[in-house]
């Protein structure tokens, strides 16, 4: 594939190595015994396949909330409902990280949370800047729950010279064109952009210039990056339009409604709660997988 192919369905993610994550820490194996303490050896990297990274993802999420409300162990049937999946996925996911869990007994959630946080990469940690400080920039830059999750902002950047040198927390706004050097001095991994959608190619060149291989756009454009790069892009009206469609949906197949208003359609994939024709693309975190 030529350098430069860039993401081209809306919410998606741009994927350097088809369908699986190379090089994610894992191993085969059956979740039948107690997981290793956190800062073991994991066993040796295996490809993970994409739609269990973002499965892996989701549990993590979970885990969390389960250590704030202090449950030291839960089953795979728990940890698979509160995730939306059914228990037998669960541990065929968790069984890409090695042995996990005691059977009959359940996992560690302290230990199996520290285990995803090694394969998804965040126990190093990652550096996120910012380009594009309007009204969604900063509630992206004023959102807490990023550090939680291994996640620090280092860095806001705009063109705008009323926005330029204002505070945004703990970060003062800084000009555009210092981005290549901010990002070697910031030393950061992940840049994000929220800009108008006529800047955002630019801002995209500027990161990727900067040696930053994750980006994350807002932006409804298909952006042009290297194949090295790694993209993922969200759409919110695509979003609002999908919950439309959702909705439309639910009104024709609430009673009472006229047969012949129901138009037939395929069968359908979930969503969250809500659900789509399976012929829809399975692209990003707008499909769970």
């Amino acid at each position: 594939m030529p350098v430069g192919r860039g993401a081209n369905d809306v919410t998606e993610t741009h994927q350097t190595h088809g369908s699986v994550a190379h090089g994610v820490t894992g191993a085969v194996g059956p979740s039948a015994v107690e997981s290793p303490a956190p800062g073991s050896p994991l066993p040796e990297s295996r490809d993970i396949p994409q739609a269990t990274v973002t499965r892996l993802a989701t549990y993590l999420r979970v885990l969390g909330m389960l250590a704030d409300r202090g449950t030291i162990i839960v089953s795979s049937e728990e940890l698979a409902a509160a995730s939306g999946v059914g228990s037998a996925k669960l541990r065929k996911d968790l069984s890409f990280l090695g042995p996990n869990g005691v059977r009959g007994v359940g996992y560690d959630v302290t230990r199996l949370r520290a285990r995803i946080e090694r394969a998804l990469g965040l126990d190093r940690g990652h550096k996120v800047v910012l380009v594009g400080v309007g009204n969604l920039g900063q509630a992206l830059a004023g959102y807490g729950g990023f550090g939680r999750r291994g996640f620090s902002m280092v860095g806001l950047f705009d063109s705008d010279p009323a926005r330029v040198g204002t505070p945004v927390g703990d970060l003062v706004v800084r000009h555009v064109d210092e981005l290549e050097q901010a990002c070697a001095e910031l030393e950061a991994t992940i840049g994000v952009i929220s800009t108008p959608d006529e800047a955002a190619q630019d801002v995209c060149d500027r990161l990727v210039g900067a040696g930053l291989r994750c980006i994350l756009s807002f932006s409804p454009t298909a952006l042009d990056v290297p194949d090295h790069v790694e993209m993922r892009r969200v759409d919110l009206a695509v979003e609002m339009q999908v919950l439309s469609f959702n909705s439309a949906r639910n009104t024709e197949s609430a009673p009472g409604a006229r047969a012949a208003d129901v138009v037939p359609t395929a069968p359908r994939v979930r969503i969250g709660h809500s659900a789509v024709p399976s012929t829809a693309p399975r692209n990003g975190s707008v499909i769970a997988p």
